[in-house]
């Protein structure tokens, strides 16, 4: 990813309630699982920005957004 790209992760985990939605669906696997099994965006050098764990969330907790 160029330096002048950054992805933004925000996440709620007060609407997460722990689907693991996001794990099935990243397809450059960025996340982890914490304590409580809610997503941790721990390999952001691998996200592409796809958006398909912010478009599938039922909960609405992430939000994924491109800084350019």
């Amino acid at each position: 990813m160029e330096a002048s790209k950054k992805i933004v992760f925000s996440f709620d985990s007060k609407l997460c309630k722990g689907c693991g939605i996001c794990f099935a669906l990243c397809p450059k696997s960025v996340f982890t699982k914490d304590i409580d099994n809610k997503p941790v965006f721990a390999n952001s050098e691998q996200c592409i920005c796809c958006g398909m764990c912010e478009q599938r969330c039922p909960d609405f907790a992430i939000r994924i957004r491109r800084n350019v």
